[in-house]
């Protein structure tokens, strides 16, 4: 009876930290190329040191991102954070981040953008890149655990997509603000554009006419940005105006060479759009990620002689070889259709070691993530978010055992998950009618749970035998 009692709670706390898609996924992208050398051991390599240098816990379950200023934490650091610890499966870690994010909003429900160590505002308001990873992070994780737990993440995801849309696009324009307040069409900041992010959340929030139209915007912004300043392949500026030209407010406000060059800033801009292309094949994705690829392959003779600033004429004004600039070049190699490039590419991102600097370690993590298959689209961010009560309905399934094919009764726009004896989901679908016939003839033998799922993530599990 003992041992039974002991089989029962450790069977239980696997159960509270089940996922659906333990770290590595490995997945392949349904568009571009990816690398022949490609290991997910690096991608594991570099979040663990990532975890050691820059993650710190502060109180009552709350975690911090240490910036280039250790005792500060930027808005921006909690969101590339959320997007690691959620792939890589670390739900103590990206809940205590959340709860972070959250405990340090403004009043339109944004985080401020840095904060001294683990409380204090040190510098207000929003940025808006991170509120976007934050958002999709949010979704993901909405995927992994679902929400039925202490975070709503999918009520959270919702909120905070609201509050980008009020606040951070600029209202009848569809040009993304860099922050809550400040900046549209007379200042943006072309690497915040995550368009892939966009089409989720249009589905999630059932607001796709609006979210396409943000994502439509960001490329005429960077085909504009390209084109009047006569660019070299995708050397976008750091800041612009929504026309494309330079910015009098990046000028006035001294930033970084007056926003015109390719710095710190635009160099994340391959990686964003390179998502886009590998999750959607979105052709002017394709067209922008190519165009960096090319320009590093082409007329700089390979990913080696990389160095970290442009002039958007292609000329160098860095002197620095490293992984902020590497990996997001990598990342267009995935569209560049030159499959010697994108694994030379691949092997200069892994063998630069840059372990305690903030920005450059915790890019190459993201960026060996996408790289490896590991920064993934989730199934359920491609379905309508209808909502009904799973729990009123009524849901049966026969035959039962069978051989091959069972037919499930269930309510129009339920997700039916099918999940195999040793834990995995083997089949995932949503149902465009009160009757699905689910096929596992290419299954083996055995006991299979049946999840039925509506998008607040209430269920019914069925337990069905396939002989």
């Amino acid at each position: 009876m003992k041992n039974l009692l002991f089989v029962s709670i450790a069977f239980l706390c696997l159960k509270s930290y089940a996922q659906t898609q333990p770290f590595p996924a490995n997945k392949v992208y349904t568009n571009g190329i990816m690398a022949a050398n490609k290991n997910s051991q690096d991608a594991k390599a570099n979040y663990d040191t990532w975890k050691i240098n820059f993650v710190e816990a502060c109180s009552n379950g709350r975690y911090r991102i240490k910036f280039d200023d250790s005792s500060k934490t930027v808005s921006e650091g909690i969101g590339y954070g959320m997007l690691l610890a959620v792939y890589s499966g670390d739900k103590t870690l990206f809940d205590g981040l959340w709860l972070y994010y959250k405990d340090n909003v403004n009043s339109n429900g944004v985080m401020n953008w840095k904060i001294n160590g683990c409380s204090g505002i040190d510098g207000a308001n929003g940025a808006t890149d991170a509120e976007l990873d934050a958002a999709f992070a949010l979704i993901v994780a909405d995927y992994q655990w679902a929400s039925a737990g202490t975070i709503n993440y999918k009520n959270d995801a919702k909120t905070l997509i609201a509050a980008i849309k009020a606040y951070e696009v600029e209202a009848n324009t569809f040009v993304l603000k860099p922050g809550d307040q400040f900046g549209g069409s007379t200042i943006t900041n072309p690497s915040y554009f995550s368009p892939a992010y966009y089409r989720v959340f249009g589905t999630f929030t059932n607001d796709a006419t609006f979210w396409n139209s943000v994502a439509a915007k960001s490329y005429t912004i960077i085909n504009s940005n390209l084109t009047v300043n006569n660019a070299v392949g995708g050397l976008v500026s750091d800041w612009c105006m929504a026309s494309g030209a330079y910015s009098p407010t990046a000028s006035a406000n001294n930033y970084n060479r007056e926003g015109k060059t390719y710095t710190y800033d635009a160099a994340r801009t391959p990686w964003r759009i390179a998502v886009d292309y590998v999750w959607n094949g979105n052709a002017d994705a394709k067209t922008y990620a190519k165009k960096s690829s090319d320009f590093v392959r082409v007329t700089l003779g390979g990913s080696a002689n990389i160095k970290d600033g442009y002039n958007q004429n292609g000329t160098l004004i860095g002197q620095w070889h490293n992984a902020t600039f590497v990996g997001a070049f990598a990342c267009a190699a995935m569209a560049g259709e030159n499959q010697t490039h994108l694994d030379a590419s691949y092997t200069d991102l892994k063998n630069l070691n840059e372990p305690n600097n903030y920005f450059n370690h915790t890019l190459k993590t993201l960026y060996s993530f996408l790289l490896t298959g590991n920064f993934y689209l989730p199934p359920t961010a491609t379905l309508s978010t209808g909502n009904f009560d799973i729990e009123k309905s009524t849901v049966t399934l026969f035959p039962n055992p069978s051989s091959d094919r069972f037919t499930v009764n269930a309510p129009q726009q339920s997700t039916i998950s099918v999940i195999s004896p040793s834990g995995s989901i083997v089949h995932q679908q949503k149902t465009t009618s009160e009757t699905t016939e689910i096929n596992l003839a290419n299954q083996t033998s055995g006991i299979y749970l049946i999840k039925i799922s509506n998008d607040d993530f209430k269920s019914v599990t069925k337990k069905v035998i396939l002989k």
